[in-house]
């Protein structure tokens, strides 16, 4: 499986600040990821064999196989396959900048045994119009499908997948959820939020932060995580220099550069369960700020974490007292549709949303003779998706709306502003 273990060498520091602020790469001539980001991963592992089949390279190591692209002569191909296994083993992966710059490919289907996209694997695929990721996916790396400038419906497994920095940047997919949302976010993961402004609380579905979520966001004052995100990724908060106060109630790990260049920083809190943090966490956050400790001097001192100026000049107070507050059930819910998928062959249509915080039942209503009617019966709380039946009308057109029961009153009034039409196929 592709690595994902961040760098702790000098060199990463080196080459941030000789080249963060380079245009983009451009097409035959990519710049390798510690030379755009604040962050690099570790070298691919090379004790694999190549191995082709149906037009396709394939990395063979002794328990996995990852694909690496087309082969010669192949690369105009305007789909792509991935078998679940090749030779015996299961396709676990697609390896580091694989397919980027196919021009032509306009499908893609991923095995189900796919965990792992590697980054700047689909970069610059300008025909590529959609994707849908396997339930198997757990990691998407950084720059995946960055510059597919057709790219508009990305559809998600329901479960938590890690995205990284700048996967979808510059697609029309990442153009729409913002238009959305200033908080952009994917079952529960956080993958945007550089547009975001003022004092910015997480709500508790959160769990996961993107690398490079806020960074060089000069709008936001405040940002308290919830105490499910357990790690400050890479460059989380990357020259945000009006930021003065995080607070990170269940951060164990704070990754490098995650709170680099934070001039305005004063208060931070931080787990008492932290056990890391790296050599360049705090580079060039050179100020003098309050650090909360939510535990005993004695565990902080056991803190596994760098001798920098930021924490040595750190005005250190411990509590251990602090308990987290029980979550509670939202208020002024507004539900809405995460992805909306079109089977053309059965014409049916697939709704899908994001778990809603004290959500006891989902149902989908739709407009039919000028009232709203609940289709299917009412759904689960642990139910996040709704399949119509088969063979509806082609061509014809519906008004449908997520409902949400929370505190024991459905939100219809809210949910019918965020009402979709969908046409059958």
């Amino acid at each position: 499986m592709i690595k994902g273990k961040m760098l702790k060498t000098a060199a990463l520091t080196a080459a941030l600040m000789l080249t963060l602020a380079a245009a983009p790469a451009m097409q035959n001539s990519f710049v390798q990821p510690a030379a755009l980001t604040a962050y690099a991963y570790e070298d691919t592992d090379m004790n694999y064999t190549t191995v082709e089949y149906n037009g396709i390279s394939y990395a063979k190591y002794s328990d996995h196989v990852e694909a690496k692209g087309f082969t010669s002569g192949n690369s105009s191909a305007s789909s792509l396959v991935i078998p679940s296994t090749v030779d015996g083993l299961p396709v676990t992966a697609i390896a580091r900048n694989s397919f980027q710059f196919c021009d032509n490919l306009s499908s893609i289907t991923f095995p189900s045994s796919l965990k792992t996209i590697g980054y700047y694997s689909f970069g610059f695929c300008k025909n590529l119009t959609s994707v849908t990721f396997p339930s198997s996916i757990d990691t998407i790396e950084m720059h995946a499908f960055e510059y597919c400038s057709n790219l508009s419906t990305v559809s998600f497994p329901n479960k938590l997948v890690k995205i990284h920095d700048k996967c979808f940047d510059a697609t029309p997919w990442l153009k729409a959820k913002k238009a959305e949302s200033k908080l952009v976010t994917v079952n529960g993961a956080l993958i945007y939020a550089q547009e975001a402004s003022g004092d910015i609380t997480l709500s508790s579905d959160i769990k996961y932060v993107s690398p490079g979520a806020f960074s060089r966001n000069s709008n936001i004052s405040s940002v308290v995580f919830p105490a499910g995100v357990t790690e400050l990724c890479d460059s989380t908060f990357y020259m945000c220099d009006n930021l003065r106060t995080v607070e990170l109630p269940g951060v164990t790990k704070i990754c490098n550069m995650s709170l680099a260049g934070c001039p305005s920083l004063r208060d931070l809190k931080i787990c008492g369960n932290l056990t890391e943090i790296e050599q360049y966490a705090f580079l060039d956050t050179d100020n003098s700020c309050t650090v909360t400790f939510y535990g005993s001097q004695s565990k902080w001192n056991s803190v596994d974490k760098p001798s920098c100026t930021f924490l040595n000049n750190a005005n250190m107070v411990y509590d251990t007292t602090h308990t987290d507050p029980e979550p509670q059930p939202q208020t002024n819910v507004s539900p809405k549709f995460s992805n909306i998928e079109y089977n053309s062959q059965f014409h049916q249509i697939r709704f899908s949303w994001n778990k809603i915080d004290g959500a006891t039942n989902y149902g989908i209503a739709v407009k039919l003779a000028g009232k709203w009617r609940v289709q299917g019966g009412t759904l689960s709380a642990n139910t996040f998706s709704y399949t119509t039946p088969k063979n509806l009308t082609p061509g014809k057109s519906y008004q449908v709306a997520l409902g949400a029961k929370v505190n024991g009153e459905w939100t219809l009034a809210e949910s019918v502003k965020n009402a979709v039409t969908v046409t059958v196929k």
